[in-house]
């Protein structure tokens, strides 16, 4: 009962924490992904600030639903085959879990995967007790981060074609 009360909203805070982080990275590393080509500085800033979001959308459902089950599968089963012994190898073996889950997709749901545990873990070393609280008002860093590219998207377009959108 505990677990529940305290490991789960830590969970979902990571999975908030991580599915942004993943989106903000990836735009970053693959900004073209939509088939255009990218010439300038600006064209990057256009592409990373367009896919952000794209990829947001569709990472943070899987990483919230499939990386959270996953992740307490992975706690668990570390747990479980070290209990009792060779406490000190749980850590290892649950990161050895987390990318075996992670493989899924090959390498874009690896780094998902990583991200994911290195942020749980680090969220874990805190000692704060997390709880449903926080980790339901997590689920709010993603849509922020949604609501925010959105908004360069917008105010990039308009600096770019505000002459048509003026009404005399």
């Amino acid at each position: 009962m505990t677990y529940i009360k305290t490991v789960l909203p830590r969970k979902l805070l990571t999975a908030s924490i991580s599915s942004s982080l993943f989106a903000i990275l990836f735009g970053l590393f693959f900004p073209g992904s939509f088939g255009s080509e990218i010439n300038s500085i600006k064209e990057y800033m256009w592409s990373f600030s367009a896919t952000v979001p794209f990829y947001l959308m569709y990472s943070f459902p899987v990483i919230l639903v499939y990386g959270t089950v996953t992740s307490v599968i992975s706690d668990f089963l570390s747990g479980l085959i070290t209990k009792n012994r060779l406490k000190r190898m749980e850590p290892y073996l649950s990161a050895v879990f987390h990318f075996l889950f992670g493989f899924v997709l090959q390498w874009i749901s690896l780094v998902a995967a990583i991200l994911f545990f290195v942020t749980d873990r680090i969220l874990g070393k805190k000692k704060n007790r997390y709880t449903w609280s926080h980790g339901l008002k997590s689920l709010i860093i993603p849509f922020l981060i949604w609501i925010l590219f959105m908004g360069i998207i917008w105010i990039m377009d308009f600096i770019r074609d505000g002459g048509d959108h003026i009404v005399y």
